[in-house]
């Protein structure tokens, strides 16, 4: 079966300003996003990409631009299932105020129970991802063969939900898996059981430097904005 090559959406104007965006439109990269979208086609200059899924999401939809436009013979299509968590009345508010939400306690120790007000559950979008997956996998092996690499633009909580699924573990963990933006993390998928072989790699190491805020053990809900 094939490889999925997950690449999370390079940093936003939202992941700047310290907002969860959510499904709030008009979400663009900034400066450091775009430099970062466009290094993506050198970094996946190797790998024989067959098809691009993305995430209907402006930031995502720029993200994958620069590839786009360097292979001009990549078939794009967009697809819901890998659009950002639903996070309903959360969405476009400041993750400094959601902190003291008590629903903030069940994203981070609970999250198979945490369902957004006016949003979905945590559960949906894993599943709905999933499917996703598992349906573009069936179809790109059709279409290109068991060795094909196809890839996947999406957001923070989606593909740390989707490494959950490819390594067996409880939703409830999810929250201790990390990806910076414009990470790519790399799932092979086989008859018996997918292998994770990347993980959140941003191509430097910039992002395990000590930070002068330290980090107060909390997942950043949506992904978080990576290194300074």
């Amino acid at each position: 079966m094939p490889t999925l090559i997950l690449v999370r959406h390079g940093r936003s104007t939202a992941n700047t300003s310290g907002v969860l965006a959510g499904w709030t439109p008009g979400v663009s990269l900034d400066e450091r996003g775009a430099a970062q979208a466009a290094a993506l086609p050198g970094r996946l200059a190797a790998l024989p990409v067959s098809e691009v899924v993305t995430s209907p999401l402006q930031r995502c939809q720029e993200t994958v631009a620069p590839l786009l436009a360097a292979r001009p013979e990549l078939r794009v299509h967009t697809d819901e299932r890998i659009g950002e968590c639903h996070y309903g009345d959360w969405s476009g508010r400041k993750l400094a105020e959601l902190k003291d939400e008590p629903l903030m306690e069940v994203v981070q120790a609970h999250p198979s129970a945490a369902a957004f007000p006016g949003g979905e559950s945590m559960r949906a979008m894993q599943t709905r991802a999933a499917e996703a997956v598992r349906e573009w996998n069936d179809r790109v092996e059709r279409d290109h063969g068991a060795d094909a690499v196809y890839l996947m633009c999406s957001h923070g909580d989606i593909i740390k939900a989707l490494v959950a699924d490819a390594l067996g573990l409880h939703l409830d963990l999810f929250q201790r898996i990390s990806v910076e933006p414009c990470s790519i993390t790399a799932i092979r998928y086989t008859r018996l059981r997918p292998f994770l072989v990347r993980l959140g790699d941003t191509g430097d190491l910039a992002s395990l430097a000590p930070r002068e805020e330290h980090p107060d053990g909390d997942a950043p809900v949506g992904g978080g904005a990576g290194a300074p």
